[in-house]
């Protein structure tokens, strides 16, 4: 499949066209950004590790029975996918407090939740990405209650499947986001990525960082977390 022009550029990938007009090829970059792109740097690998680890997860999630925008790896950072119409909703699954969570509501990083959450963020950089709720949603036209019924239906399974397939590898799923697109048809399927950008994996026993939380906090061996993830995930 050939690249064609660029169609898009975002803070992690490179969008492109193809000869045919519902596939898109994806380009995963090795920049890094936090707190809103007020924090900038490079991942050295990180592109390749995301790539590859997204594609080996969605393959297994479409066996679990959630529908991926996957379609072919072309090479170590690049993937071929069903273009979307992307939802304007980030969806965040919880299982342990971390993060955000811990900030706003005052609880320290590390509790395990009786049953995971889930909220919704508006993907909006001119408002930072605001929490939202459902009725909000649906009020702003960004889905409807099918999709959002629909999304929630798949973001709980997905959570289920990569809960027990990262536990058998010795690490926590903490919490993680995830995007869902429309089809041409209007079928939501899971769309963007799943990886130490977009989730929180700690150690199950040391509960070290294994994720983008290293670059955050300015913990160090960033890369290392990376290249960690992908050997405990694909043996690799």
């Amino acid at each position: 499949m050939e690249k064609l022009q660029q169609i898009y550029e975002g803070k992690a990938k490179k969008v492109y066209a193809t000869e045919d007009p519902n596939l898109v090829i994806v380009s995963y970059k090795d920049d890094a950004t936090a707190f809103d792109g007020l924090k900038k740097g490079t991942i050295s690998g990180k592109g390749a590790i995301n790539n590859q680890m997204s594609n080996f997860l969605m393959r297994k999630l479409e066996g679990a029975g959630v529908p991926t925008h996957y379609v072919e790896e072309l090479n170590e950072r690049e993937t071929v996918v069903k273009k979307v119409s992307i939802v304007p909703l980030e969806v965040i699954i919880r299982n342990i407090s971390a993060g955000s969570f811990s900030k706003r509501y005052g609880v320290e990083e590390g509790i395990p939740f009786d049953e995971p959450t889930i909220e919704f963020s508006y993907k909006n950089d001119d408002l930072h990405d605001p929490l939202i709720n459902s009725y909000h949603a649906v009020a702003l036209h960004l889905a409807t209650w099918e999709e959002i019924r629909q999304i929630k239906e798949y973001a709980f399974q997905v959570n289920q499947f990569l809960k027990a397939e990262l536990l058998a590898c010795g690490v926590l799923l903490v919490d993680f986001k995830l995007e869902f697109g429309r089809l041409a048809d209007g079928t939501i399927v899971l769309a963007d990525e799943i990886s130490p950008d977009t989730c929180r994996f700690w150690d199950a026993k040391t509960r070290e960082k294994l994720d983008k939380d290293r670059f955050r906090r300015d913990l160090g061996n960033v890369e290392d977390a990376y290249q960690e993830m992908r050997r405990r995930l694909m043996g690799q």
